[in-house]
């Protein structure tokens, strides 16, 4: 086993949820206190981590909560469009590509394909 600085930096590398729950008392699926519906916060949370311009595993942890709440990628990057003009394009650009992965789709390697 590592170091305890080794461990905790693995665990908020990976947003380990039940790790943030027990060091910093958060509970992100506190539905009740928002008092949103799950897939509305979870867009929500897409939306303010664009504005964070968050790292990648963080998209990609929001993204799959949005998905398993019922959003649907049209609505994920209807997100990203509506927190353009307040967040900056160039935010929304820099969180495009890692959105784009967590929901299955590789804009790098569709980039590089030859036009038809």
């Amino acid at each position: 086993m590592g170091a305890v600085h080794e461990d905790r930096l693995r665990s908020l590398t990976v947003n380990d949820q039940a790790f943030l729950h027990s060091v910093l008392g958060l509970e992100l699926e506190d539905l009740e206190t928002s008092c949103l519906d799950a897939k509305t916060q979870a867009l929500v949370r897409v939306a303010s981590l664009v504005s964070l311009d968050a790292a990648p595993v963080s998209y990609q942890w929001c993204v799959e909560a949005a998905l398993a709440a019922g959003a649907t990628p049209d609505e994920i990057v209807g997100t990203l469009l509506a927190v353009a003009p307040l967040a900056g394009i160039a935010r929304v650009v820099s969180a495009a590509p890692e959105i784009a992965l967590a929901v299955g789709y590789d804009v790098q390697a569709a980039l590089e394909e030859p036009a038809t």
